[in-house]
């Protein structure tokens, strides 16, 4: 359970969030849409801690995120998976090299060989075995989401946060990516949160949905609640992003 408590923010005196209040079920895949700058990603950095808050709170696993010293925000950390806007891959590292990163930087010592497992796994996880060898120039936009994923369950976190995991890509890619969240989801019993402005992936992953305007949840609820409101500010975000 992650419970978010009236959370402001500001960046250089203009305030983004204006007291967002939301709760995160175990299990569950939330998207999180609205208007580009509304603060999706903010909201999402600050539950990794990335971000503080100027006020409010946020408690993930019965810890006040930011009451959090150095080392219990790093321990913490290790439950979420975080796969960047474009996937954050680093050009001179293979495929293997940017997966294991979080285990070579761990304070956990692995031998070359479980580390070589592990990462095996996750590329196979995400549909990508046999890659370990290849660079981020040799892959294809979907693919570096791929291998950006399998990178963020190296650790086999309990949440999983996917910052605008469709962007850039074309439909049946985009569709790709919308499918293995899903699968993920089930397979590994994860809590997913999507932040995205498609809605072809809000009608494809989401359990439930969360619309922040004005920085604030304008609507929180299921897809098909959300799709059947005469909300006109959702109304209008829908027939906006559907185009």
């Amino acid at each position: 359970m992650i419970e978010i408590t009236d959370i402001h923010k500001s960046f250089n005196g203009k305030e983004v969030l204006k007291g967002i209040n939301l709760k995160i079920a175990r299990g569950e895949t939330i998207v999180i849409i609205g208007s580009s700058g509304c603060g999706k990603s903010v909201l999402i950095k600050h539950i990794v801690g990335l971000l503080k808050p100027d006020s409010g709170s946020i408690v993930v696993h019965g810890q006040s995120v930011n009451d959090l010293n150095v080392k219990e925000l790093n321990q913490l950390r290790k439950n979420f998976g975080f796969l960047f806007q474009g996937a954050a891959l680093f050009d001179s590292m293979t495929v293997e090299e940017n997966v294991a990163l979080p285990l070579v930087e761990s304070d956990n010592k692995y031998t070359s060989t479980e580390i070589s497992k592990m990462v095996n796994e996750k590329l196979e996880l995400v549909n990508m075995p046999g890659t370990n060898d290849l660079k981020p120039a040799e892959l294809s936009g979907g693919m570096k989401k791929r291998v950006g994923l399998a990178r963020a369950l190296i650790n086999d976190p309990d949440y999983i946060l996917y910052d605008e995991p469709t962007t850039g890509l074309d439909p049946v890619m985009s569709d790709s990516i919308d499918n293995l969240i899903k699968e993920l989801t089930e397979k590994l019993n994860a809590t997913s949160i999507v932040v995205t402005h498609d809605m072809y992936s809000v009608k494809n992953v989401a359990h439930k949905v969360a619309m922040i305007y004005d920085g604030k949840i304008h609507f929180h609820g299921s897809e098909m609640e959300l799709l059947s409101s005469n909300d006109p500010i959702i109304q209008k975000f829908i027939k906006r992003t559907a185009k």
